[in-house]
């Protein structure tokens, strides 16, 4: 195989998620306040619209991985990014509370199958056990998103307003992400049908997946993206609520997203020699070790949490990819990765309300709830057993 190809395909597929993020996931942190102002509702009420677009893409999860198993990732992506250009006109067009819910059903709806397990599960069946390198590749480029989003965003509400703001997202996905994952490998399915039909016994041990692994992994998911989506939305809060200024925590919070590259960084240099298990182990550490020295010392520890906690979730988040993979296998990796995933998505709607109540209750002391928490899924990756060989496992 030639390193072009896996590149080229980084690339592509890595701008594409950069604009599907940006303008889904990191679009209510800009235009919640604006939208909630002219519709007459709540800025609670947008964030709850968000919400369940969440669970939308959660329940169809599964089946978006299956169709990826079937057909392949290039129509699947290509329909998420219709669905998100017709969720972000209707969203641009909303003019009360039932058109905002029905404008991110639709773009949940297309989360379901534009987001990262659609993503890797499309690295999967073009690469197959040698697809670990290019999903970290896709979350380095990817990890820019709320980098590149949010100004961008920002920028646009000033100039053509919100509802501006969501129709140029639309052409971007029309005129941009669109083509490109059009222009992605068609050849996904020979190759791993291929490897599958050379190791008949690889293929009989991925379809039958012991169930204590997937609950062990699925708990994993679902609490360490509890925790990604409550930090996103609090970290401000509670930097300042352990002594720190403003100013100081905003300084604080914006290393998250470079320590999370940094992270991913090693991933690709350091710990791909790894199996996924030692490494999603070790990063499994970081946000507890970090939140209770936030807990303990206080203002002094601002900084040391960001990088720790930055880095410990870009490492997770290249695991949640590359831990099926190795565990389970190929076959069937779209639809088992779309099942794993339905806890994450729930637990993920749900965090900013949930954890923004314990903040509210208990300032800096919501940390000993997220180390806790984090100290379960790290016990869960110890569950998960001995590590086992793995080929072909430093990827192309």
């Amino acid at each position: 195989m030639h390193f072009s190809g896996p590149t080229t395909t980084v690339l592509k597929l890595g701008t594409a998620q950069t604009l599907a993020w940006a303008s889904t996931y990191y679009l209510p942190a800009i235009l919640a306040a604006p939208m909630a102002r002219e519709l007459g509702v709540g800025v609670a009420t947008v964030f709850a619209a968000f919400s369940a677009g969440l669970v939308i893409t959660g329940i169809l999860g599964p089946r978006a991985g299956r169709a990826i198993d079937t057909l392949g990732g290039r129509p699947v992506l290509v329909l998420s990014n219709l669905l998100f250009a017709a969720g972000l006109i209707l969203l641009g067009s909303a003019s009360g509370p039932w058109s905002l819910f029905a404008a991110w059903a639709v773009i949940g709806i297309g989360m379901s199958g534009g987001l990262y397990e659609a993503a890797f599960a499309t690295l999967v069946r073009i690469y197959g056990r040698d697809a670990r390198n290019v999903i970290t590749g896709i979350t380095l480029i990817a990890g820019f998103a709320s980098t590149v989003g949010w100004p961008l965003s920002t920028a646009l509400q000033t100039w053509v307003g919100w509802r501006g703001t969501c129709f140029v997202w639309a052409g971007l996905h029309v005129l941009i992400a669109l083509p490109l994952n059009l222009s992605l490998p068609r050849q996904a399915r020979n190759r791993v049908l291929q490897t599958l039909e050379a190791s008949p016994t690889e293929a009989h041990t991925a379809s039958a997946v012991p169930l204590k692994t997937a609950v062990l992994l699925a708990t994993v998911f679902a609490i360490t993206w509890f925790i990604s989506t409550a930090m996103a939305a609090h970290v401000p809060t509670l930097l300042t609520a352990s002594g720190v200024s403003l100013g100081v925590a905003v300084t604080a919070g914006a290393l998250i997203g470079p320590a999370q590259v940094a992270g991913r960084l090693l991933e690709f240099g350091v710990l791909r020699r790894l199996h996924p298990l030692l490494s999603a182990r070790i990063a499994a550490t970081l946000h507890p070790l970090g939140a209770i020295l936030l807990a303990v010392v206080g203002a002094p520890a601002a900084f040391l949490f960001a990088l720790l906690h930055g880095a410990g979730n870009g490492v997770l988040t290249i695991a949640k990819g590359t831990l099926p993979l190795a565990l389970f296998g190929p076959q069937g990796y779209g639809e088992r990765q779309g099942l794993l995933m339905v806890p994450a998505r729930l637990a993920q709607a749900s965090a900013p309300w949930l954890f923004g109540l314990c903040v509210t209750q208990w300032g800096t002391g919501a940390l000993w709830l997220s180390a806790a928490l984090g100290s379960i899924a790290m016990a869960a990756l110890w569950m998960l057993g001995p590590v086992q060989a793995t080929t072909k496992e430093n990827g192309p």
